[in-house]
């Protein structure tokens, strides 16, 4: 279907719309109240004067959608797709999949504390992300001080006999495999690990001296005193936090600073009017992105797993969808949700201190950067000493082949620049001279094409050309460069065996420390020239499988094959459709959809 078609079929309904370049990568993901109006909105004939919505348009070739209940429904499934695809024009949070939490699983009968790296959808309750791990794992030493969580993997209860642990003997374990604790008894500590782990010491405490007066009551002096250490250490906990105001409502403070495509943002947790600590995030944008897009993305983003969302929140400005965020917010607490940005008083003090601490993390952020770019260029200055080389090669490209038996045989070139991938210079070579397993002949064929385009296009060479391989494959690559009248380009090889160096001319291979920063670049370059050869190669593959799957259906040429991808994008949507759904797909006739429904549903 072309764009025009899907244009006057657009649904006035809410959803979600993910636009495409050139190369059919997802390059933006965004919510509408109506696909219909939304999308159309964004093929008018006149630009709109946002510099960032102006470079998207441009780029826009293609568009997919995704139809919601609700507009509520819309706003979180865009969070996820955004999380999902890290598209170039949204509010990206980087790194995030790296940030940790602590798991408690509360589907078991005896629930255990992981420290995980990827929520699921389970019956566990999940705590963070914590940006600062080492105080993560100092939080996590505390709480098993505390209560006596088993640390094992058992599955419990369990009719096998387990001998009871180091954990159960130093009194860190109650010894549930041994039916030493009742599950009623055990998931009431669960549910005062779960108060910690929210801040809740306040009413934790106030909690455990019920149960300690209720323990005494009966003569369990010895439960009794265990619980009187727990409420001493929640105590002693408690006065080493910073009590910042009386009010003691539970507010999260935001604040955000930015410099060019680098924003860092800062939470300050407060809990009962005590701040219990800080997380600190960083976010990528590609261009000049308003303060309300960036703080409606990162609200999303942060409170999707939260598990005890503020009765405030205090804000710098006012976040985009801010009426929507709010309802969200309020129907997973269960209570009023309220966003403020105040001008005056405590709590602007209090913002104050969190965009203060913001400025600090996004200065650290940029010095880093600084740092390592000024180390990156001492690795190309090293690697021109090494290498005996008359300029520093701060331009590099590095070049692999991948291949099994021949088949859906690819060629990679990445680019370094000063040390740094450059992407946009990145190419991909589908092999076409070669018809048999012979990586010397395709690697010659490679350096060809692309020294060839370079001719043609009248662009400089590289200052180096590396290539992933030994003796063999740098001859072929001298001879493809032979071939097209090149006589100086400097050019080696990079054995993969023990990192052996081998130069034009020199029969001896050349040997660089192993701690050098000049061979770790050269690695660097090779492993990632590896990396892009390996996924296009399985891309090829895949896409020939799919169209083997496809062709074995009665009525299903190459146009038709390519209309179904076009619309479902993989060989899985395609057998998850539903028989209307084929018969809505272009070239597809009822007789041909009811054959390959039949085909995947037999």
């Amino acid at each position: 279907m072309d764009l025009k078609a899907k244009l006057k079929s657009l649904p006035e309904k809410p959803g979600v719309y993910m636009m495409k370049d050139s190369q059919g990568k997802i390059i933006y993901v965004g919510k509408a109240k109506s696909l219909k109006n939304r999308v159309r909105s964004y093929f008018q004939d006149t630009l709109p004067p946002d510099p960032k919505q102006k470079a998207l348009i441009k780029k826009i070739t293609d568009f997919d959608l995704l139809v919601a209940d609700s507009e509520m429904e819309a706003l979180i499934l865009e969070s996820n797709l955004i999380k999902e695809y890290k598209p170039r024009y949204n509010v990206n949070l980087k790194d995030d999949k790296r940030y940790p939490y602590l798991k408690v699983t509360t589907g078991e009968d005896f629930p255990r504390i992981l420290v995980v790296r990827r929520v699921k959808k389970d019956q566990a309750k999940y705590f963070g992300p914590y940006t600062n791990v080492r105080g993560m794992r100092q939080t996590l030493r505390l709480l098993r001080k505390i209560f006596p969580v088993r640390s094992c993997n058992f599955v419990l209860p369990s009719k096998k006999k387990h001998r009871l642990c180091l954990d159960y003997h130093i009194k860190r374990c109650p010894g549930p495999c041994e039916g030493l604790v009742q599950k009623d008894e055990y998931q009431e500590m669960i549910k005062d690990v779960c108060l910690f782990l929210s801040g809740k010491n306040t009413a934790l405490i106030k909690e455990l001296k019920r149960k300690m007066e209720k323990a005494a009551k009966v003569e369990r002096y010895e439960e009794a005193a265990r619980i009187r250490d727990q409420i001493t250490s929640l105590e002693s906990v408690m006065q080493r936090q910073k009590v910042v105001e009386t009010e003691g409502k539970d507010r999260d403070i935001i604040a955000l600073s930015q410099e060019g495509k680098d924003i860092s943002v800062t939470t300050l947790q407060i809990r009962d009017g005590v701040m219990i600590g800080h997380q600190n995030f960083h976010l990528v944008v590609s261009t000049k992105t308003n303060p309300g897009e960036i703080l409606s993305n990162f609200l999303r983003r942060y409170y999707m797993h939260s598990p005890l969302i503020p009765q405030q929140i205090i804000l710098p400005s006012d976040p985009d969808d801010s009426e929507m965020i709010q309802k969200w917010l309020k129907q997973i607490r269960g209570g009023k949700v309220e966003f403020l940005t105040p001008q005056k008083g405590k709590k602007y003090k209090l913002l104050e201190m969190a965009e203060r601490n913001s400025k600090l993390l996004l200065d650290e952020l940029i010095l880093q950067k600084k740092e390592r770019k000024k180390k990156v260029s001492e690795s190309v200055l090293i690697l021109q000493k090494d290498l005996y080389l008359e300029k520093a090669p701060s331009e590099i490209a590095g070049i692999d082949i991948s291949n099994i038996g021949g088949k859906d045989a690819v060629g990679s070139l990445v680019y370094f620049s000063d040390g740094k991938p450059r992407k946009s210079e990145y190419r991909k070579f589908k092999i076409k001279t070669v018809l048999r397993q012979d990586d010397f002949a395709m690697i010659s064929e490679v350096v060809k094409r692309y020294f060839g385009s370079l001719i043609e296009k009248k662009k400089s060479f590289p200052d180096l050309v590396l290539i992933d391989g030994g003796k063999g494959q740098l001859s072929l690559a001298l001879r493809g460069l032979d071939a097209l009248g090149i006589r100086n380009q400097k050019i080696m090889a990079l054995a993969k065996r023990i990192d052996e160096i081998f130069l034009p001319g020199k029969p001896e291979a050349l040997m660089i420390k192993k701690d050098s920063p000049s061979l770790k670049l050269l690695k660097r370059i090779r492993d990632e020239a590896h990396r892009f050869a390996i996924s296009y190669h399985k891309l090829l593959r895949k896409k020939r499988t799919v169209a083997s799957e496809l062709d074995k259906i009665a009525g299903v040429g190459e146009k038709r094959r390519k209309s179904l991808l076009t619309k479902f994008g993989s060989v899985k949507r395609i057998t998850e459709a539903t028989l209307e759904d084929l018969m809505q797909t272009d070239s597809i006739t009822k007789k041909t959809a009811q054959e390959i429904y039949k085909y995947f549903h037999p």
